[in-house]
């Protein structure tokens, strides 16, 4: 299989950590992965500490089903939180966990956006620290990315590169993890 036929999608909610979501596109383009940008609420998105974003579609123009391998959930506050508001976006997390697909979430999006889906109920789980709380079926671990079947999480913004690798490990192997750790310099 070759590492340009894998897909995703990275969900961009006004207020968003920058960080998260945009280490993400680069990183996932970096091994070959098709990387589409979704607005949540409109196209231009702006993150929790003022970054605008121009994504490529907003998520009310998605087909029922995008049909890709993966959907990404970063972090921040309010950005999780705007993440979770919305019906279409829990729906289509749903699906993608049903599905076997991957479901990647990172700092507060694991509590505050899996955490109002039954995604992380008995599965290990990690989040920023606080948030582990909205989990009370969830197994919360303090590792700084965890691997639990179809699901990544992963802390914060300090492990948003850590995070990326967990994600193209998953969708491309260990190769492209391995020459994206090295090209990135992550040692």
């Amino acid at each position: 299989m070759s590492e340009a036929s894998k897909t995703a999608i990275v969900l961009f909610a006004t207020g968003f950590e920058e960080v998260e979501g945009i280490t993400q596109v680069d990183f996932l383009r970096r091994a070959g992965i098709e990387v589409t940008m979704v607005g949540v609420e409109e196209r231009d998105v702006a993150g929790n500490h003022g970054v605008l974003v121009h994504t490529d579609v907003v998520v009310d123009d998605l087909p029922a089903d995008p049909g890709t391998d993966a959907i990404v959930l970063p972090g921040g506050m309010p950005g999780a939180q705007n993440l979770s508001e919305s019906p279409l976006v829990l729906s289509l997390i749903k699906r993608y966990f049903d599905s076997g697909r991957l479901v990647a979430a990172i700092c507060a999006a694991p509590g505050v956006v899996l955490g109002r889906t039954e995604i992380l109920d008995g599965r290990q789980f990690t989040c920023y620290p606080g948030f582990q709380e909205r989990v009370p079926r969830g197994k919360f671990l303090e590792d700084r990315v965890v691997v639990a079947g179809n699901v990544i999480t992963s802390r914060g913004p300090g492990t948003a590169a850590e995070f990326a690798e967990a994600i193209v490990r998953y969708l491309v192997g260990i190769e492209a993890a391995e020459r994206l750790h090295t090209a990135t310099l992550q040692r």
